[in-house]
Parts: C-alpha cells; structure tokens; sequence
C-alpha cells in the first residue's frame, strides 16, 4: 500500500472508533511488526482509567484457538487420538453419545444439545449460580442431543468445555496450568491467563453494555460455566507471539498442525475458521459475549494479522476487521452510517410493547423510547425506528434491521416470536 493508503485505512480506523464510541484496541502487524495501532474509551469508567495498548481483555471465543491447540499437544505426545471416542478421555462416569469423537468436539459437529437459545434457563440463568460441575454436565450437556455426531454442524460452547475437561483428565493439570505452562509460558505470553471469575487479573479491563442508554457492568455469569470455550484475558502484545507461533508453526508437529488448520464442515477447523479471500487464505475467529467482542484475522502467507479486543458492545468487530482487510487488499471499505432514526409517537411504539417469549423476550414503551429486553439479561436496549415497522439498536451497531411488524400484519414479531401477550409475563 502507499503512503496514502495507509493514511486512508487509518483515517477510517479513527473515524469508526469515533463514530460507534469504540471501548478497546486494534493493532495491524505486517512482517512481525506493528504498522496500525489505535485505542479508545476506558478500560474503568468508574476510576477513569483509559484503555491503552498494553490493557488487557476477555477475548470470549478467540480462546476455543487455544484449546483446540492444546489437545492437538495431547495427540502429539501420544495421550490421545482425536478420532476416539470423547468419554475415553473424560472420568469413568461421564458418558457421551455412542460414537462422538474428540474431533466432533473440535470442529463442532457432536450432535450435543446447545443451551445458548433464548428458550432453556441457562444463558444468564443458570450460569450465574454456583458452579457444579456434576450438575454442569447432567442437567445440560447431557440435555437430549439433537443430532447424530458428525451430521451436521453446530456452533455448540459445550464441545469446547468438554475438550477443557479432557485437556485435565489426560494430563493431570487444570486447564489454566496446562495452558500456562505448555503455551503461554513457553511463547513469553506473559500478560494471558484464564478467568475463574475469582483471581485478580490486573491491567484487565471491566466490561459495559447500555442499559437504558446508560453504560452499566454487564448482569454476573460465572466464567467456569465457558473454561475451555472462553474465559482468556489477554492483550495485543500477547495475541502478536500467538500469531507468530502458528505462522512459524512453532510448539506443534508438522501433522498435528496439518489438523488444526485443516477445513471441516462450515469452514471451521479446529478453533479457527478457515476462508479463501483476495487470493490467498485467511484463518479468523470472533467472539462476544455480555459487552465482550474480539477478532483475530491470520494471513499467514502474507504475513499479516489484525486484532480486535473491545469491552464495550458497540462496534461490529467483524465487520470492522473485514473491512480493514479489505483495505489492505486495496480494495474499498466504505464507513457504516449509524442510524439517526425517526420519531415516533409514543402511542405507535405501544404497538409493539408486551411479552414475545415469557420471561425471556419483552419490548416495553418508556418516556418516549422503546427498549427491547432479551433473554435474563434485564438490560434494556434501546430501539429506534429507521423506517415503516423497521428498527435497530440506538447504541450499538446492527447489521440487519428488526422488522418488528410488516405490511398487513397485525401482531408483531422479534427473533421469529410473535407477541403472545400486551402484559409483562
């Protein structure tokens, strides 16, 4: 790129870190360097401590990378064999489904029921209780799989929390160590380590979600309920060495490496997605979770990686770093406009108040706005209108609109559920 592109992809990085109030850090490294780095909002509100390029993060899924990675260690040292039987590698009395292997859990293909759907209690219900393993795996993993292992895939965070217990069985360490002293410590990743939602992790940032327009912590969860699927706090320095580990192809052998990076169903590997864009192949992967978002792009062949760590949920992270490749493969990469909205009376937006999902989904009218609960969530986000029946979040980005009600419709819809009650029930 020339002196003015550069200037163009930073100009943009700016200004869409302006427009969308952006909490976090970006860093572009070409060659093993840094070329683009930017940092904005706070990393604690309530001390005024701003986010910096040293601040470290919750990464949310960018950490099923570093699981998928340690068991293919585990296969390199002879521990296990990923196309076994998973329950070999778990304690005498977890059994799984006939035939589901380590590798249906790497690349999300284990037919295992998903309890992050808006009908179950789990998702910001029955992960903010005290954490028990036994009742974990019972009451929840083990609750009805939908699928035969191999038949289809489904982004599932249990396959990721089962290859953590399997990382501890097979090699006698917790998770965290296991990582600490086989990944971490050999790659000089000295600011990375795994969240119990009990230790101190200094420099780490706090998170914030809008909550009535107003920034708010995000409700409690505990962070056991994900080991192994999320729960890494890291930084760009320390996500820069992972980097140049995989590209180097370092810690690992030649054909464990070959399974780590190799396409399943999807586009997923293990880990990491696995995509063909601008004429050489990019491995990335996301994640977001209660006012967490991140994203790690790897152009191996180019030698090039963009990371994303935010702990506000504002930005769309994907389309953000997409659009920053973009513009290192020069091609355009255009500023996503953020919706002023139309007003609207508040009698129209009563239209749409009431229950959709019975404590779960509920869009309520209140001075003038409307808001949009999910799940247990109890945070109220802020809808505004963008056309006839038409509506996105006021504060934070949105690919797709709500069409909450469409042309010759009398009950309206969120999410694929219709309004069931003009009540709070």
């Amino acid at each position: 790129m020339t002196v003015r592109d550069w200037e163009k992809l930073r100009d943009f990085i700016h200004g869409e870190m302006d427009t969308w109030d952006f909490f976090g850090v970006l860093r572009i490294i070409q060659g093993g360097q840094t070329v683009l780095e930017a940092s904005r909002g706070y990393a604690s509100i309530e001390f005024g401590i701003p986010n910096d390029m040293t601040t470290r993060f919750a990464a949310a899924s960018v950490t099923k990378q570093f699981t998928a990675f340690a068991i293919m260690l585990l296969w390199d040292r002879g521990l296990l064999q990923p196309d076994e039987q998973a329950d070999r590698y778990l304690p005498a009395h977890m059994r799984l489904p006939a035939g589901l292997t380590v590798h249906h859990l790497l690349s999300h293909t284990s037919g295992l029921h998903n309890n992050y759907n808006f009908e179950d209690g789990f998702y910001v219900g029955e992960d903010r209780r005290p954490y028990d393993r036994e009742s974990f795996f019972r009451d929840w993993i083990l609750r009805g799989p939908v699928g035969k292992p191999g038949e289809r895939f489904d982004y599932n965070n249990s396959n990721y929390v089962l290859l953590a217990w399997i990382i501890e069985t097979v090699s006698g360490q917790p998770y965290h160590i296991f990582l600490e002293e086989n990944i971490f410590s050999r790659l000089g990743m000295e600011n990375s380590s795994i969240d119990d939602g009990r230790t101190v992790l200094r420099n780490t940032a706090g998170n914030y979600m809008y909550d009535y327009g107003v920034l708010v912590r995000p409700p409690y969860t505990d962070p056991l309920f994900c080991t192994g699927a999320a729960g890494l706090v890291t930084n760009c320095d320390d996500l820069q060495k992972w980097y140049g580990c995989l590209k180097n192809r370092e810690l690992l052998s030649a054909r464990a490496y070959e399974r780590y990076l190799a396409e399943n169903r999807n586009h997923y590997c293990c880990g990491l997605e696995r995509h063909e864009e601008y004429g050489t192949v990019k491995y990335a992967h996301g994640g977001d979770y209660l006012g967490v978002s991140a994203y790690t792009q790897y152009f191996f062949e180019e030698d090039t990686c963009i990371i994303i760590l935010s702990n506000k949920e504002s930005l769309d992270q994907y389309r953000f770093g997409n659009a920053a490749a973009a513009f290192l493969h020069g091609q355009p990469a255009e500023p996503v406009r953020r919706e002023a909205g139309v007003p609207v009376p508040p009698e129209e937006l009563r239209r749409y108040t009431g229950t959709y999902l019975p404590g779960k989904i509920w869009i309520e009218e209140k001075n003038g706005k409307l808001y949009l609960v999910r799940v247990n969530q109890k945070v109220h986000i802020e809808l505004c209108c963008i056309g006839k029946g038409l509506f996105k979040r006021r504060y934070e980005e949105q690919q797709s609109a709500h069409r909450l009600l469409a042309d010759g419709e009398t009950v309206p819809s969120v999410w694929g559920y219709e309004r069931i009650s003009t009540e709070f029930i």
